[in-house]
């Protein structure tokens, strides 16, 4: 049996700003100032500093190792075949799958409970939370793009 295609597709992930060839670049200047300034401790008899240094480093190198882990993690929302299906996976790589019919499913964007506001998709009262990476303003867009690809998908459905 030939699997319809979907009516909305999109895969939501973690935005990190600084790519791997800025990761290197930033760890590259902070273990040469490092290098520099031990010399220079070195030199003014404060040895005992150097044996330190390193530990900024390292705290920055786990600190955007940890960051970048998490990039791992996504969610991925897809209407097709009268189903809405959202499946959210973790950063170790451990998958969790909702599904609701597309007829009855409902989006919610709550601007007022918190700040950031809160996009939540679900139907007959149980509801989840998505785009929890996002930015409030592409959460607000991803609303907007569930709540037509709904529409147009009931235009195929009829309820059951």
């Amino acid at each position: 049996m030939e699997q319809a295609q979907p009516i909305f597709e999109t895969v939501v992930r973690p935005h990190r700003s600084l790519t791997l060839f800025g990761f290197r670049l930033l760890m590259t200047v902070l273990i040469i100032s490092n290098g520099v300034f031990a010399v220079a401790m070195i030199l003014h008899g404060a040895w005992p500093v150097v044996g330190f240094l390193g530990l900024d480093v390292l705290g920055v190198y786990i600190a955007f190792r940890l960051s970048y882990a998490q990039t791992r993690a996504f969610e991925r929302i897809t209407i097709a075949d009268s189903s809405l299906v959202i499946t959210r996976v973790d950063e170790r790589g451990r998958s969790r799958e909702w599904r609701y019919p597309s007829y009855w499913a409902s989006v919610g964007y709550d601007e007022h409970d918190d700040e950031r506001g809160i996009l939540t998709v679900g139907s007959h009262g149980k509801r989840i939370e998505v785009g929890r990476f996002l930015h409030r303003k592409e959460r607000e867009q991803l609303a907007r793009q569930l709540r037509d690809a709904l529409l147009r998908s009931r235009s195929y459905s009829a309820p059951t």
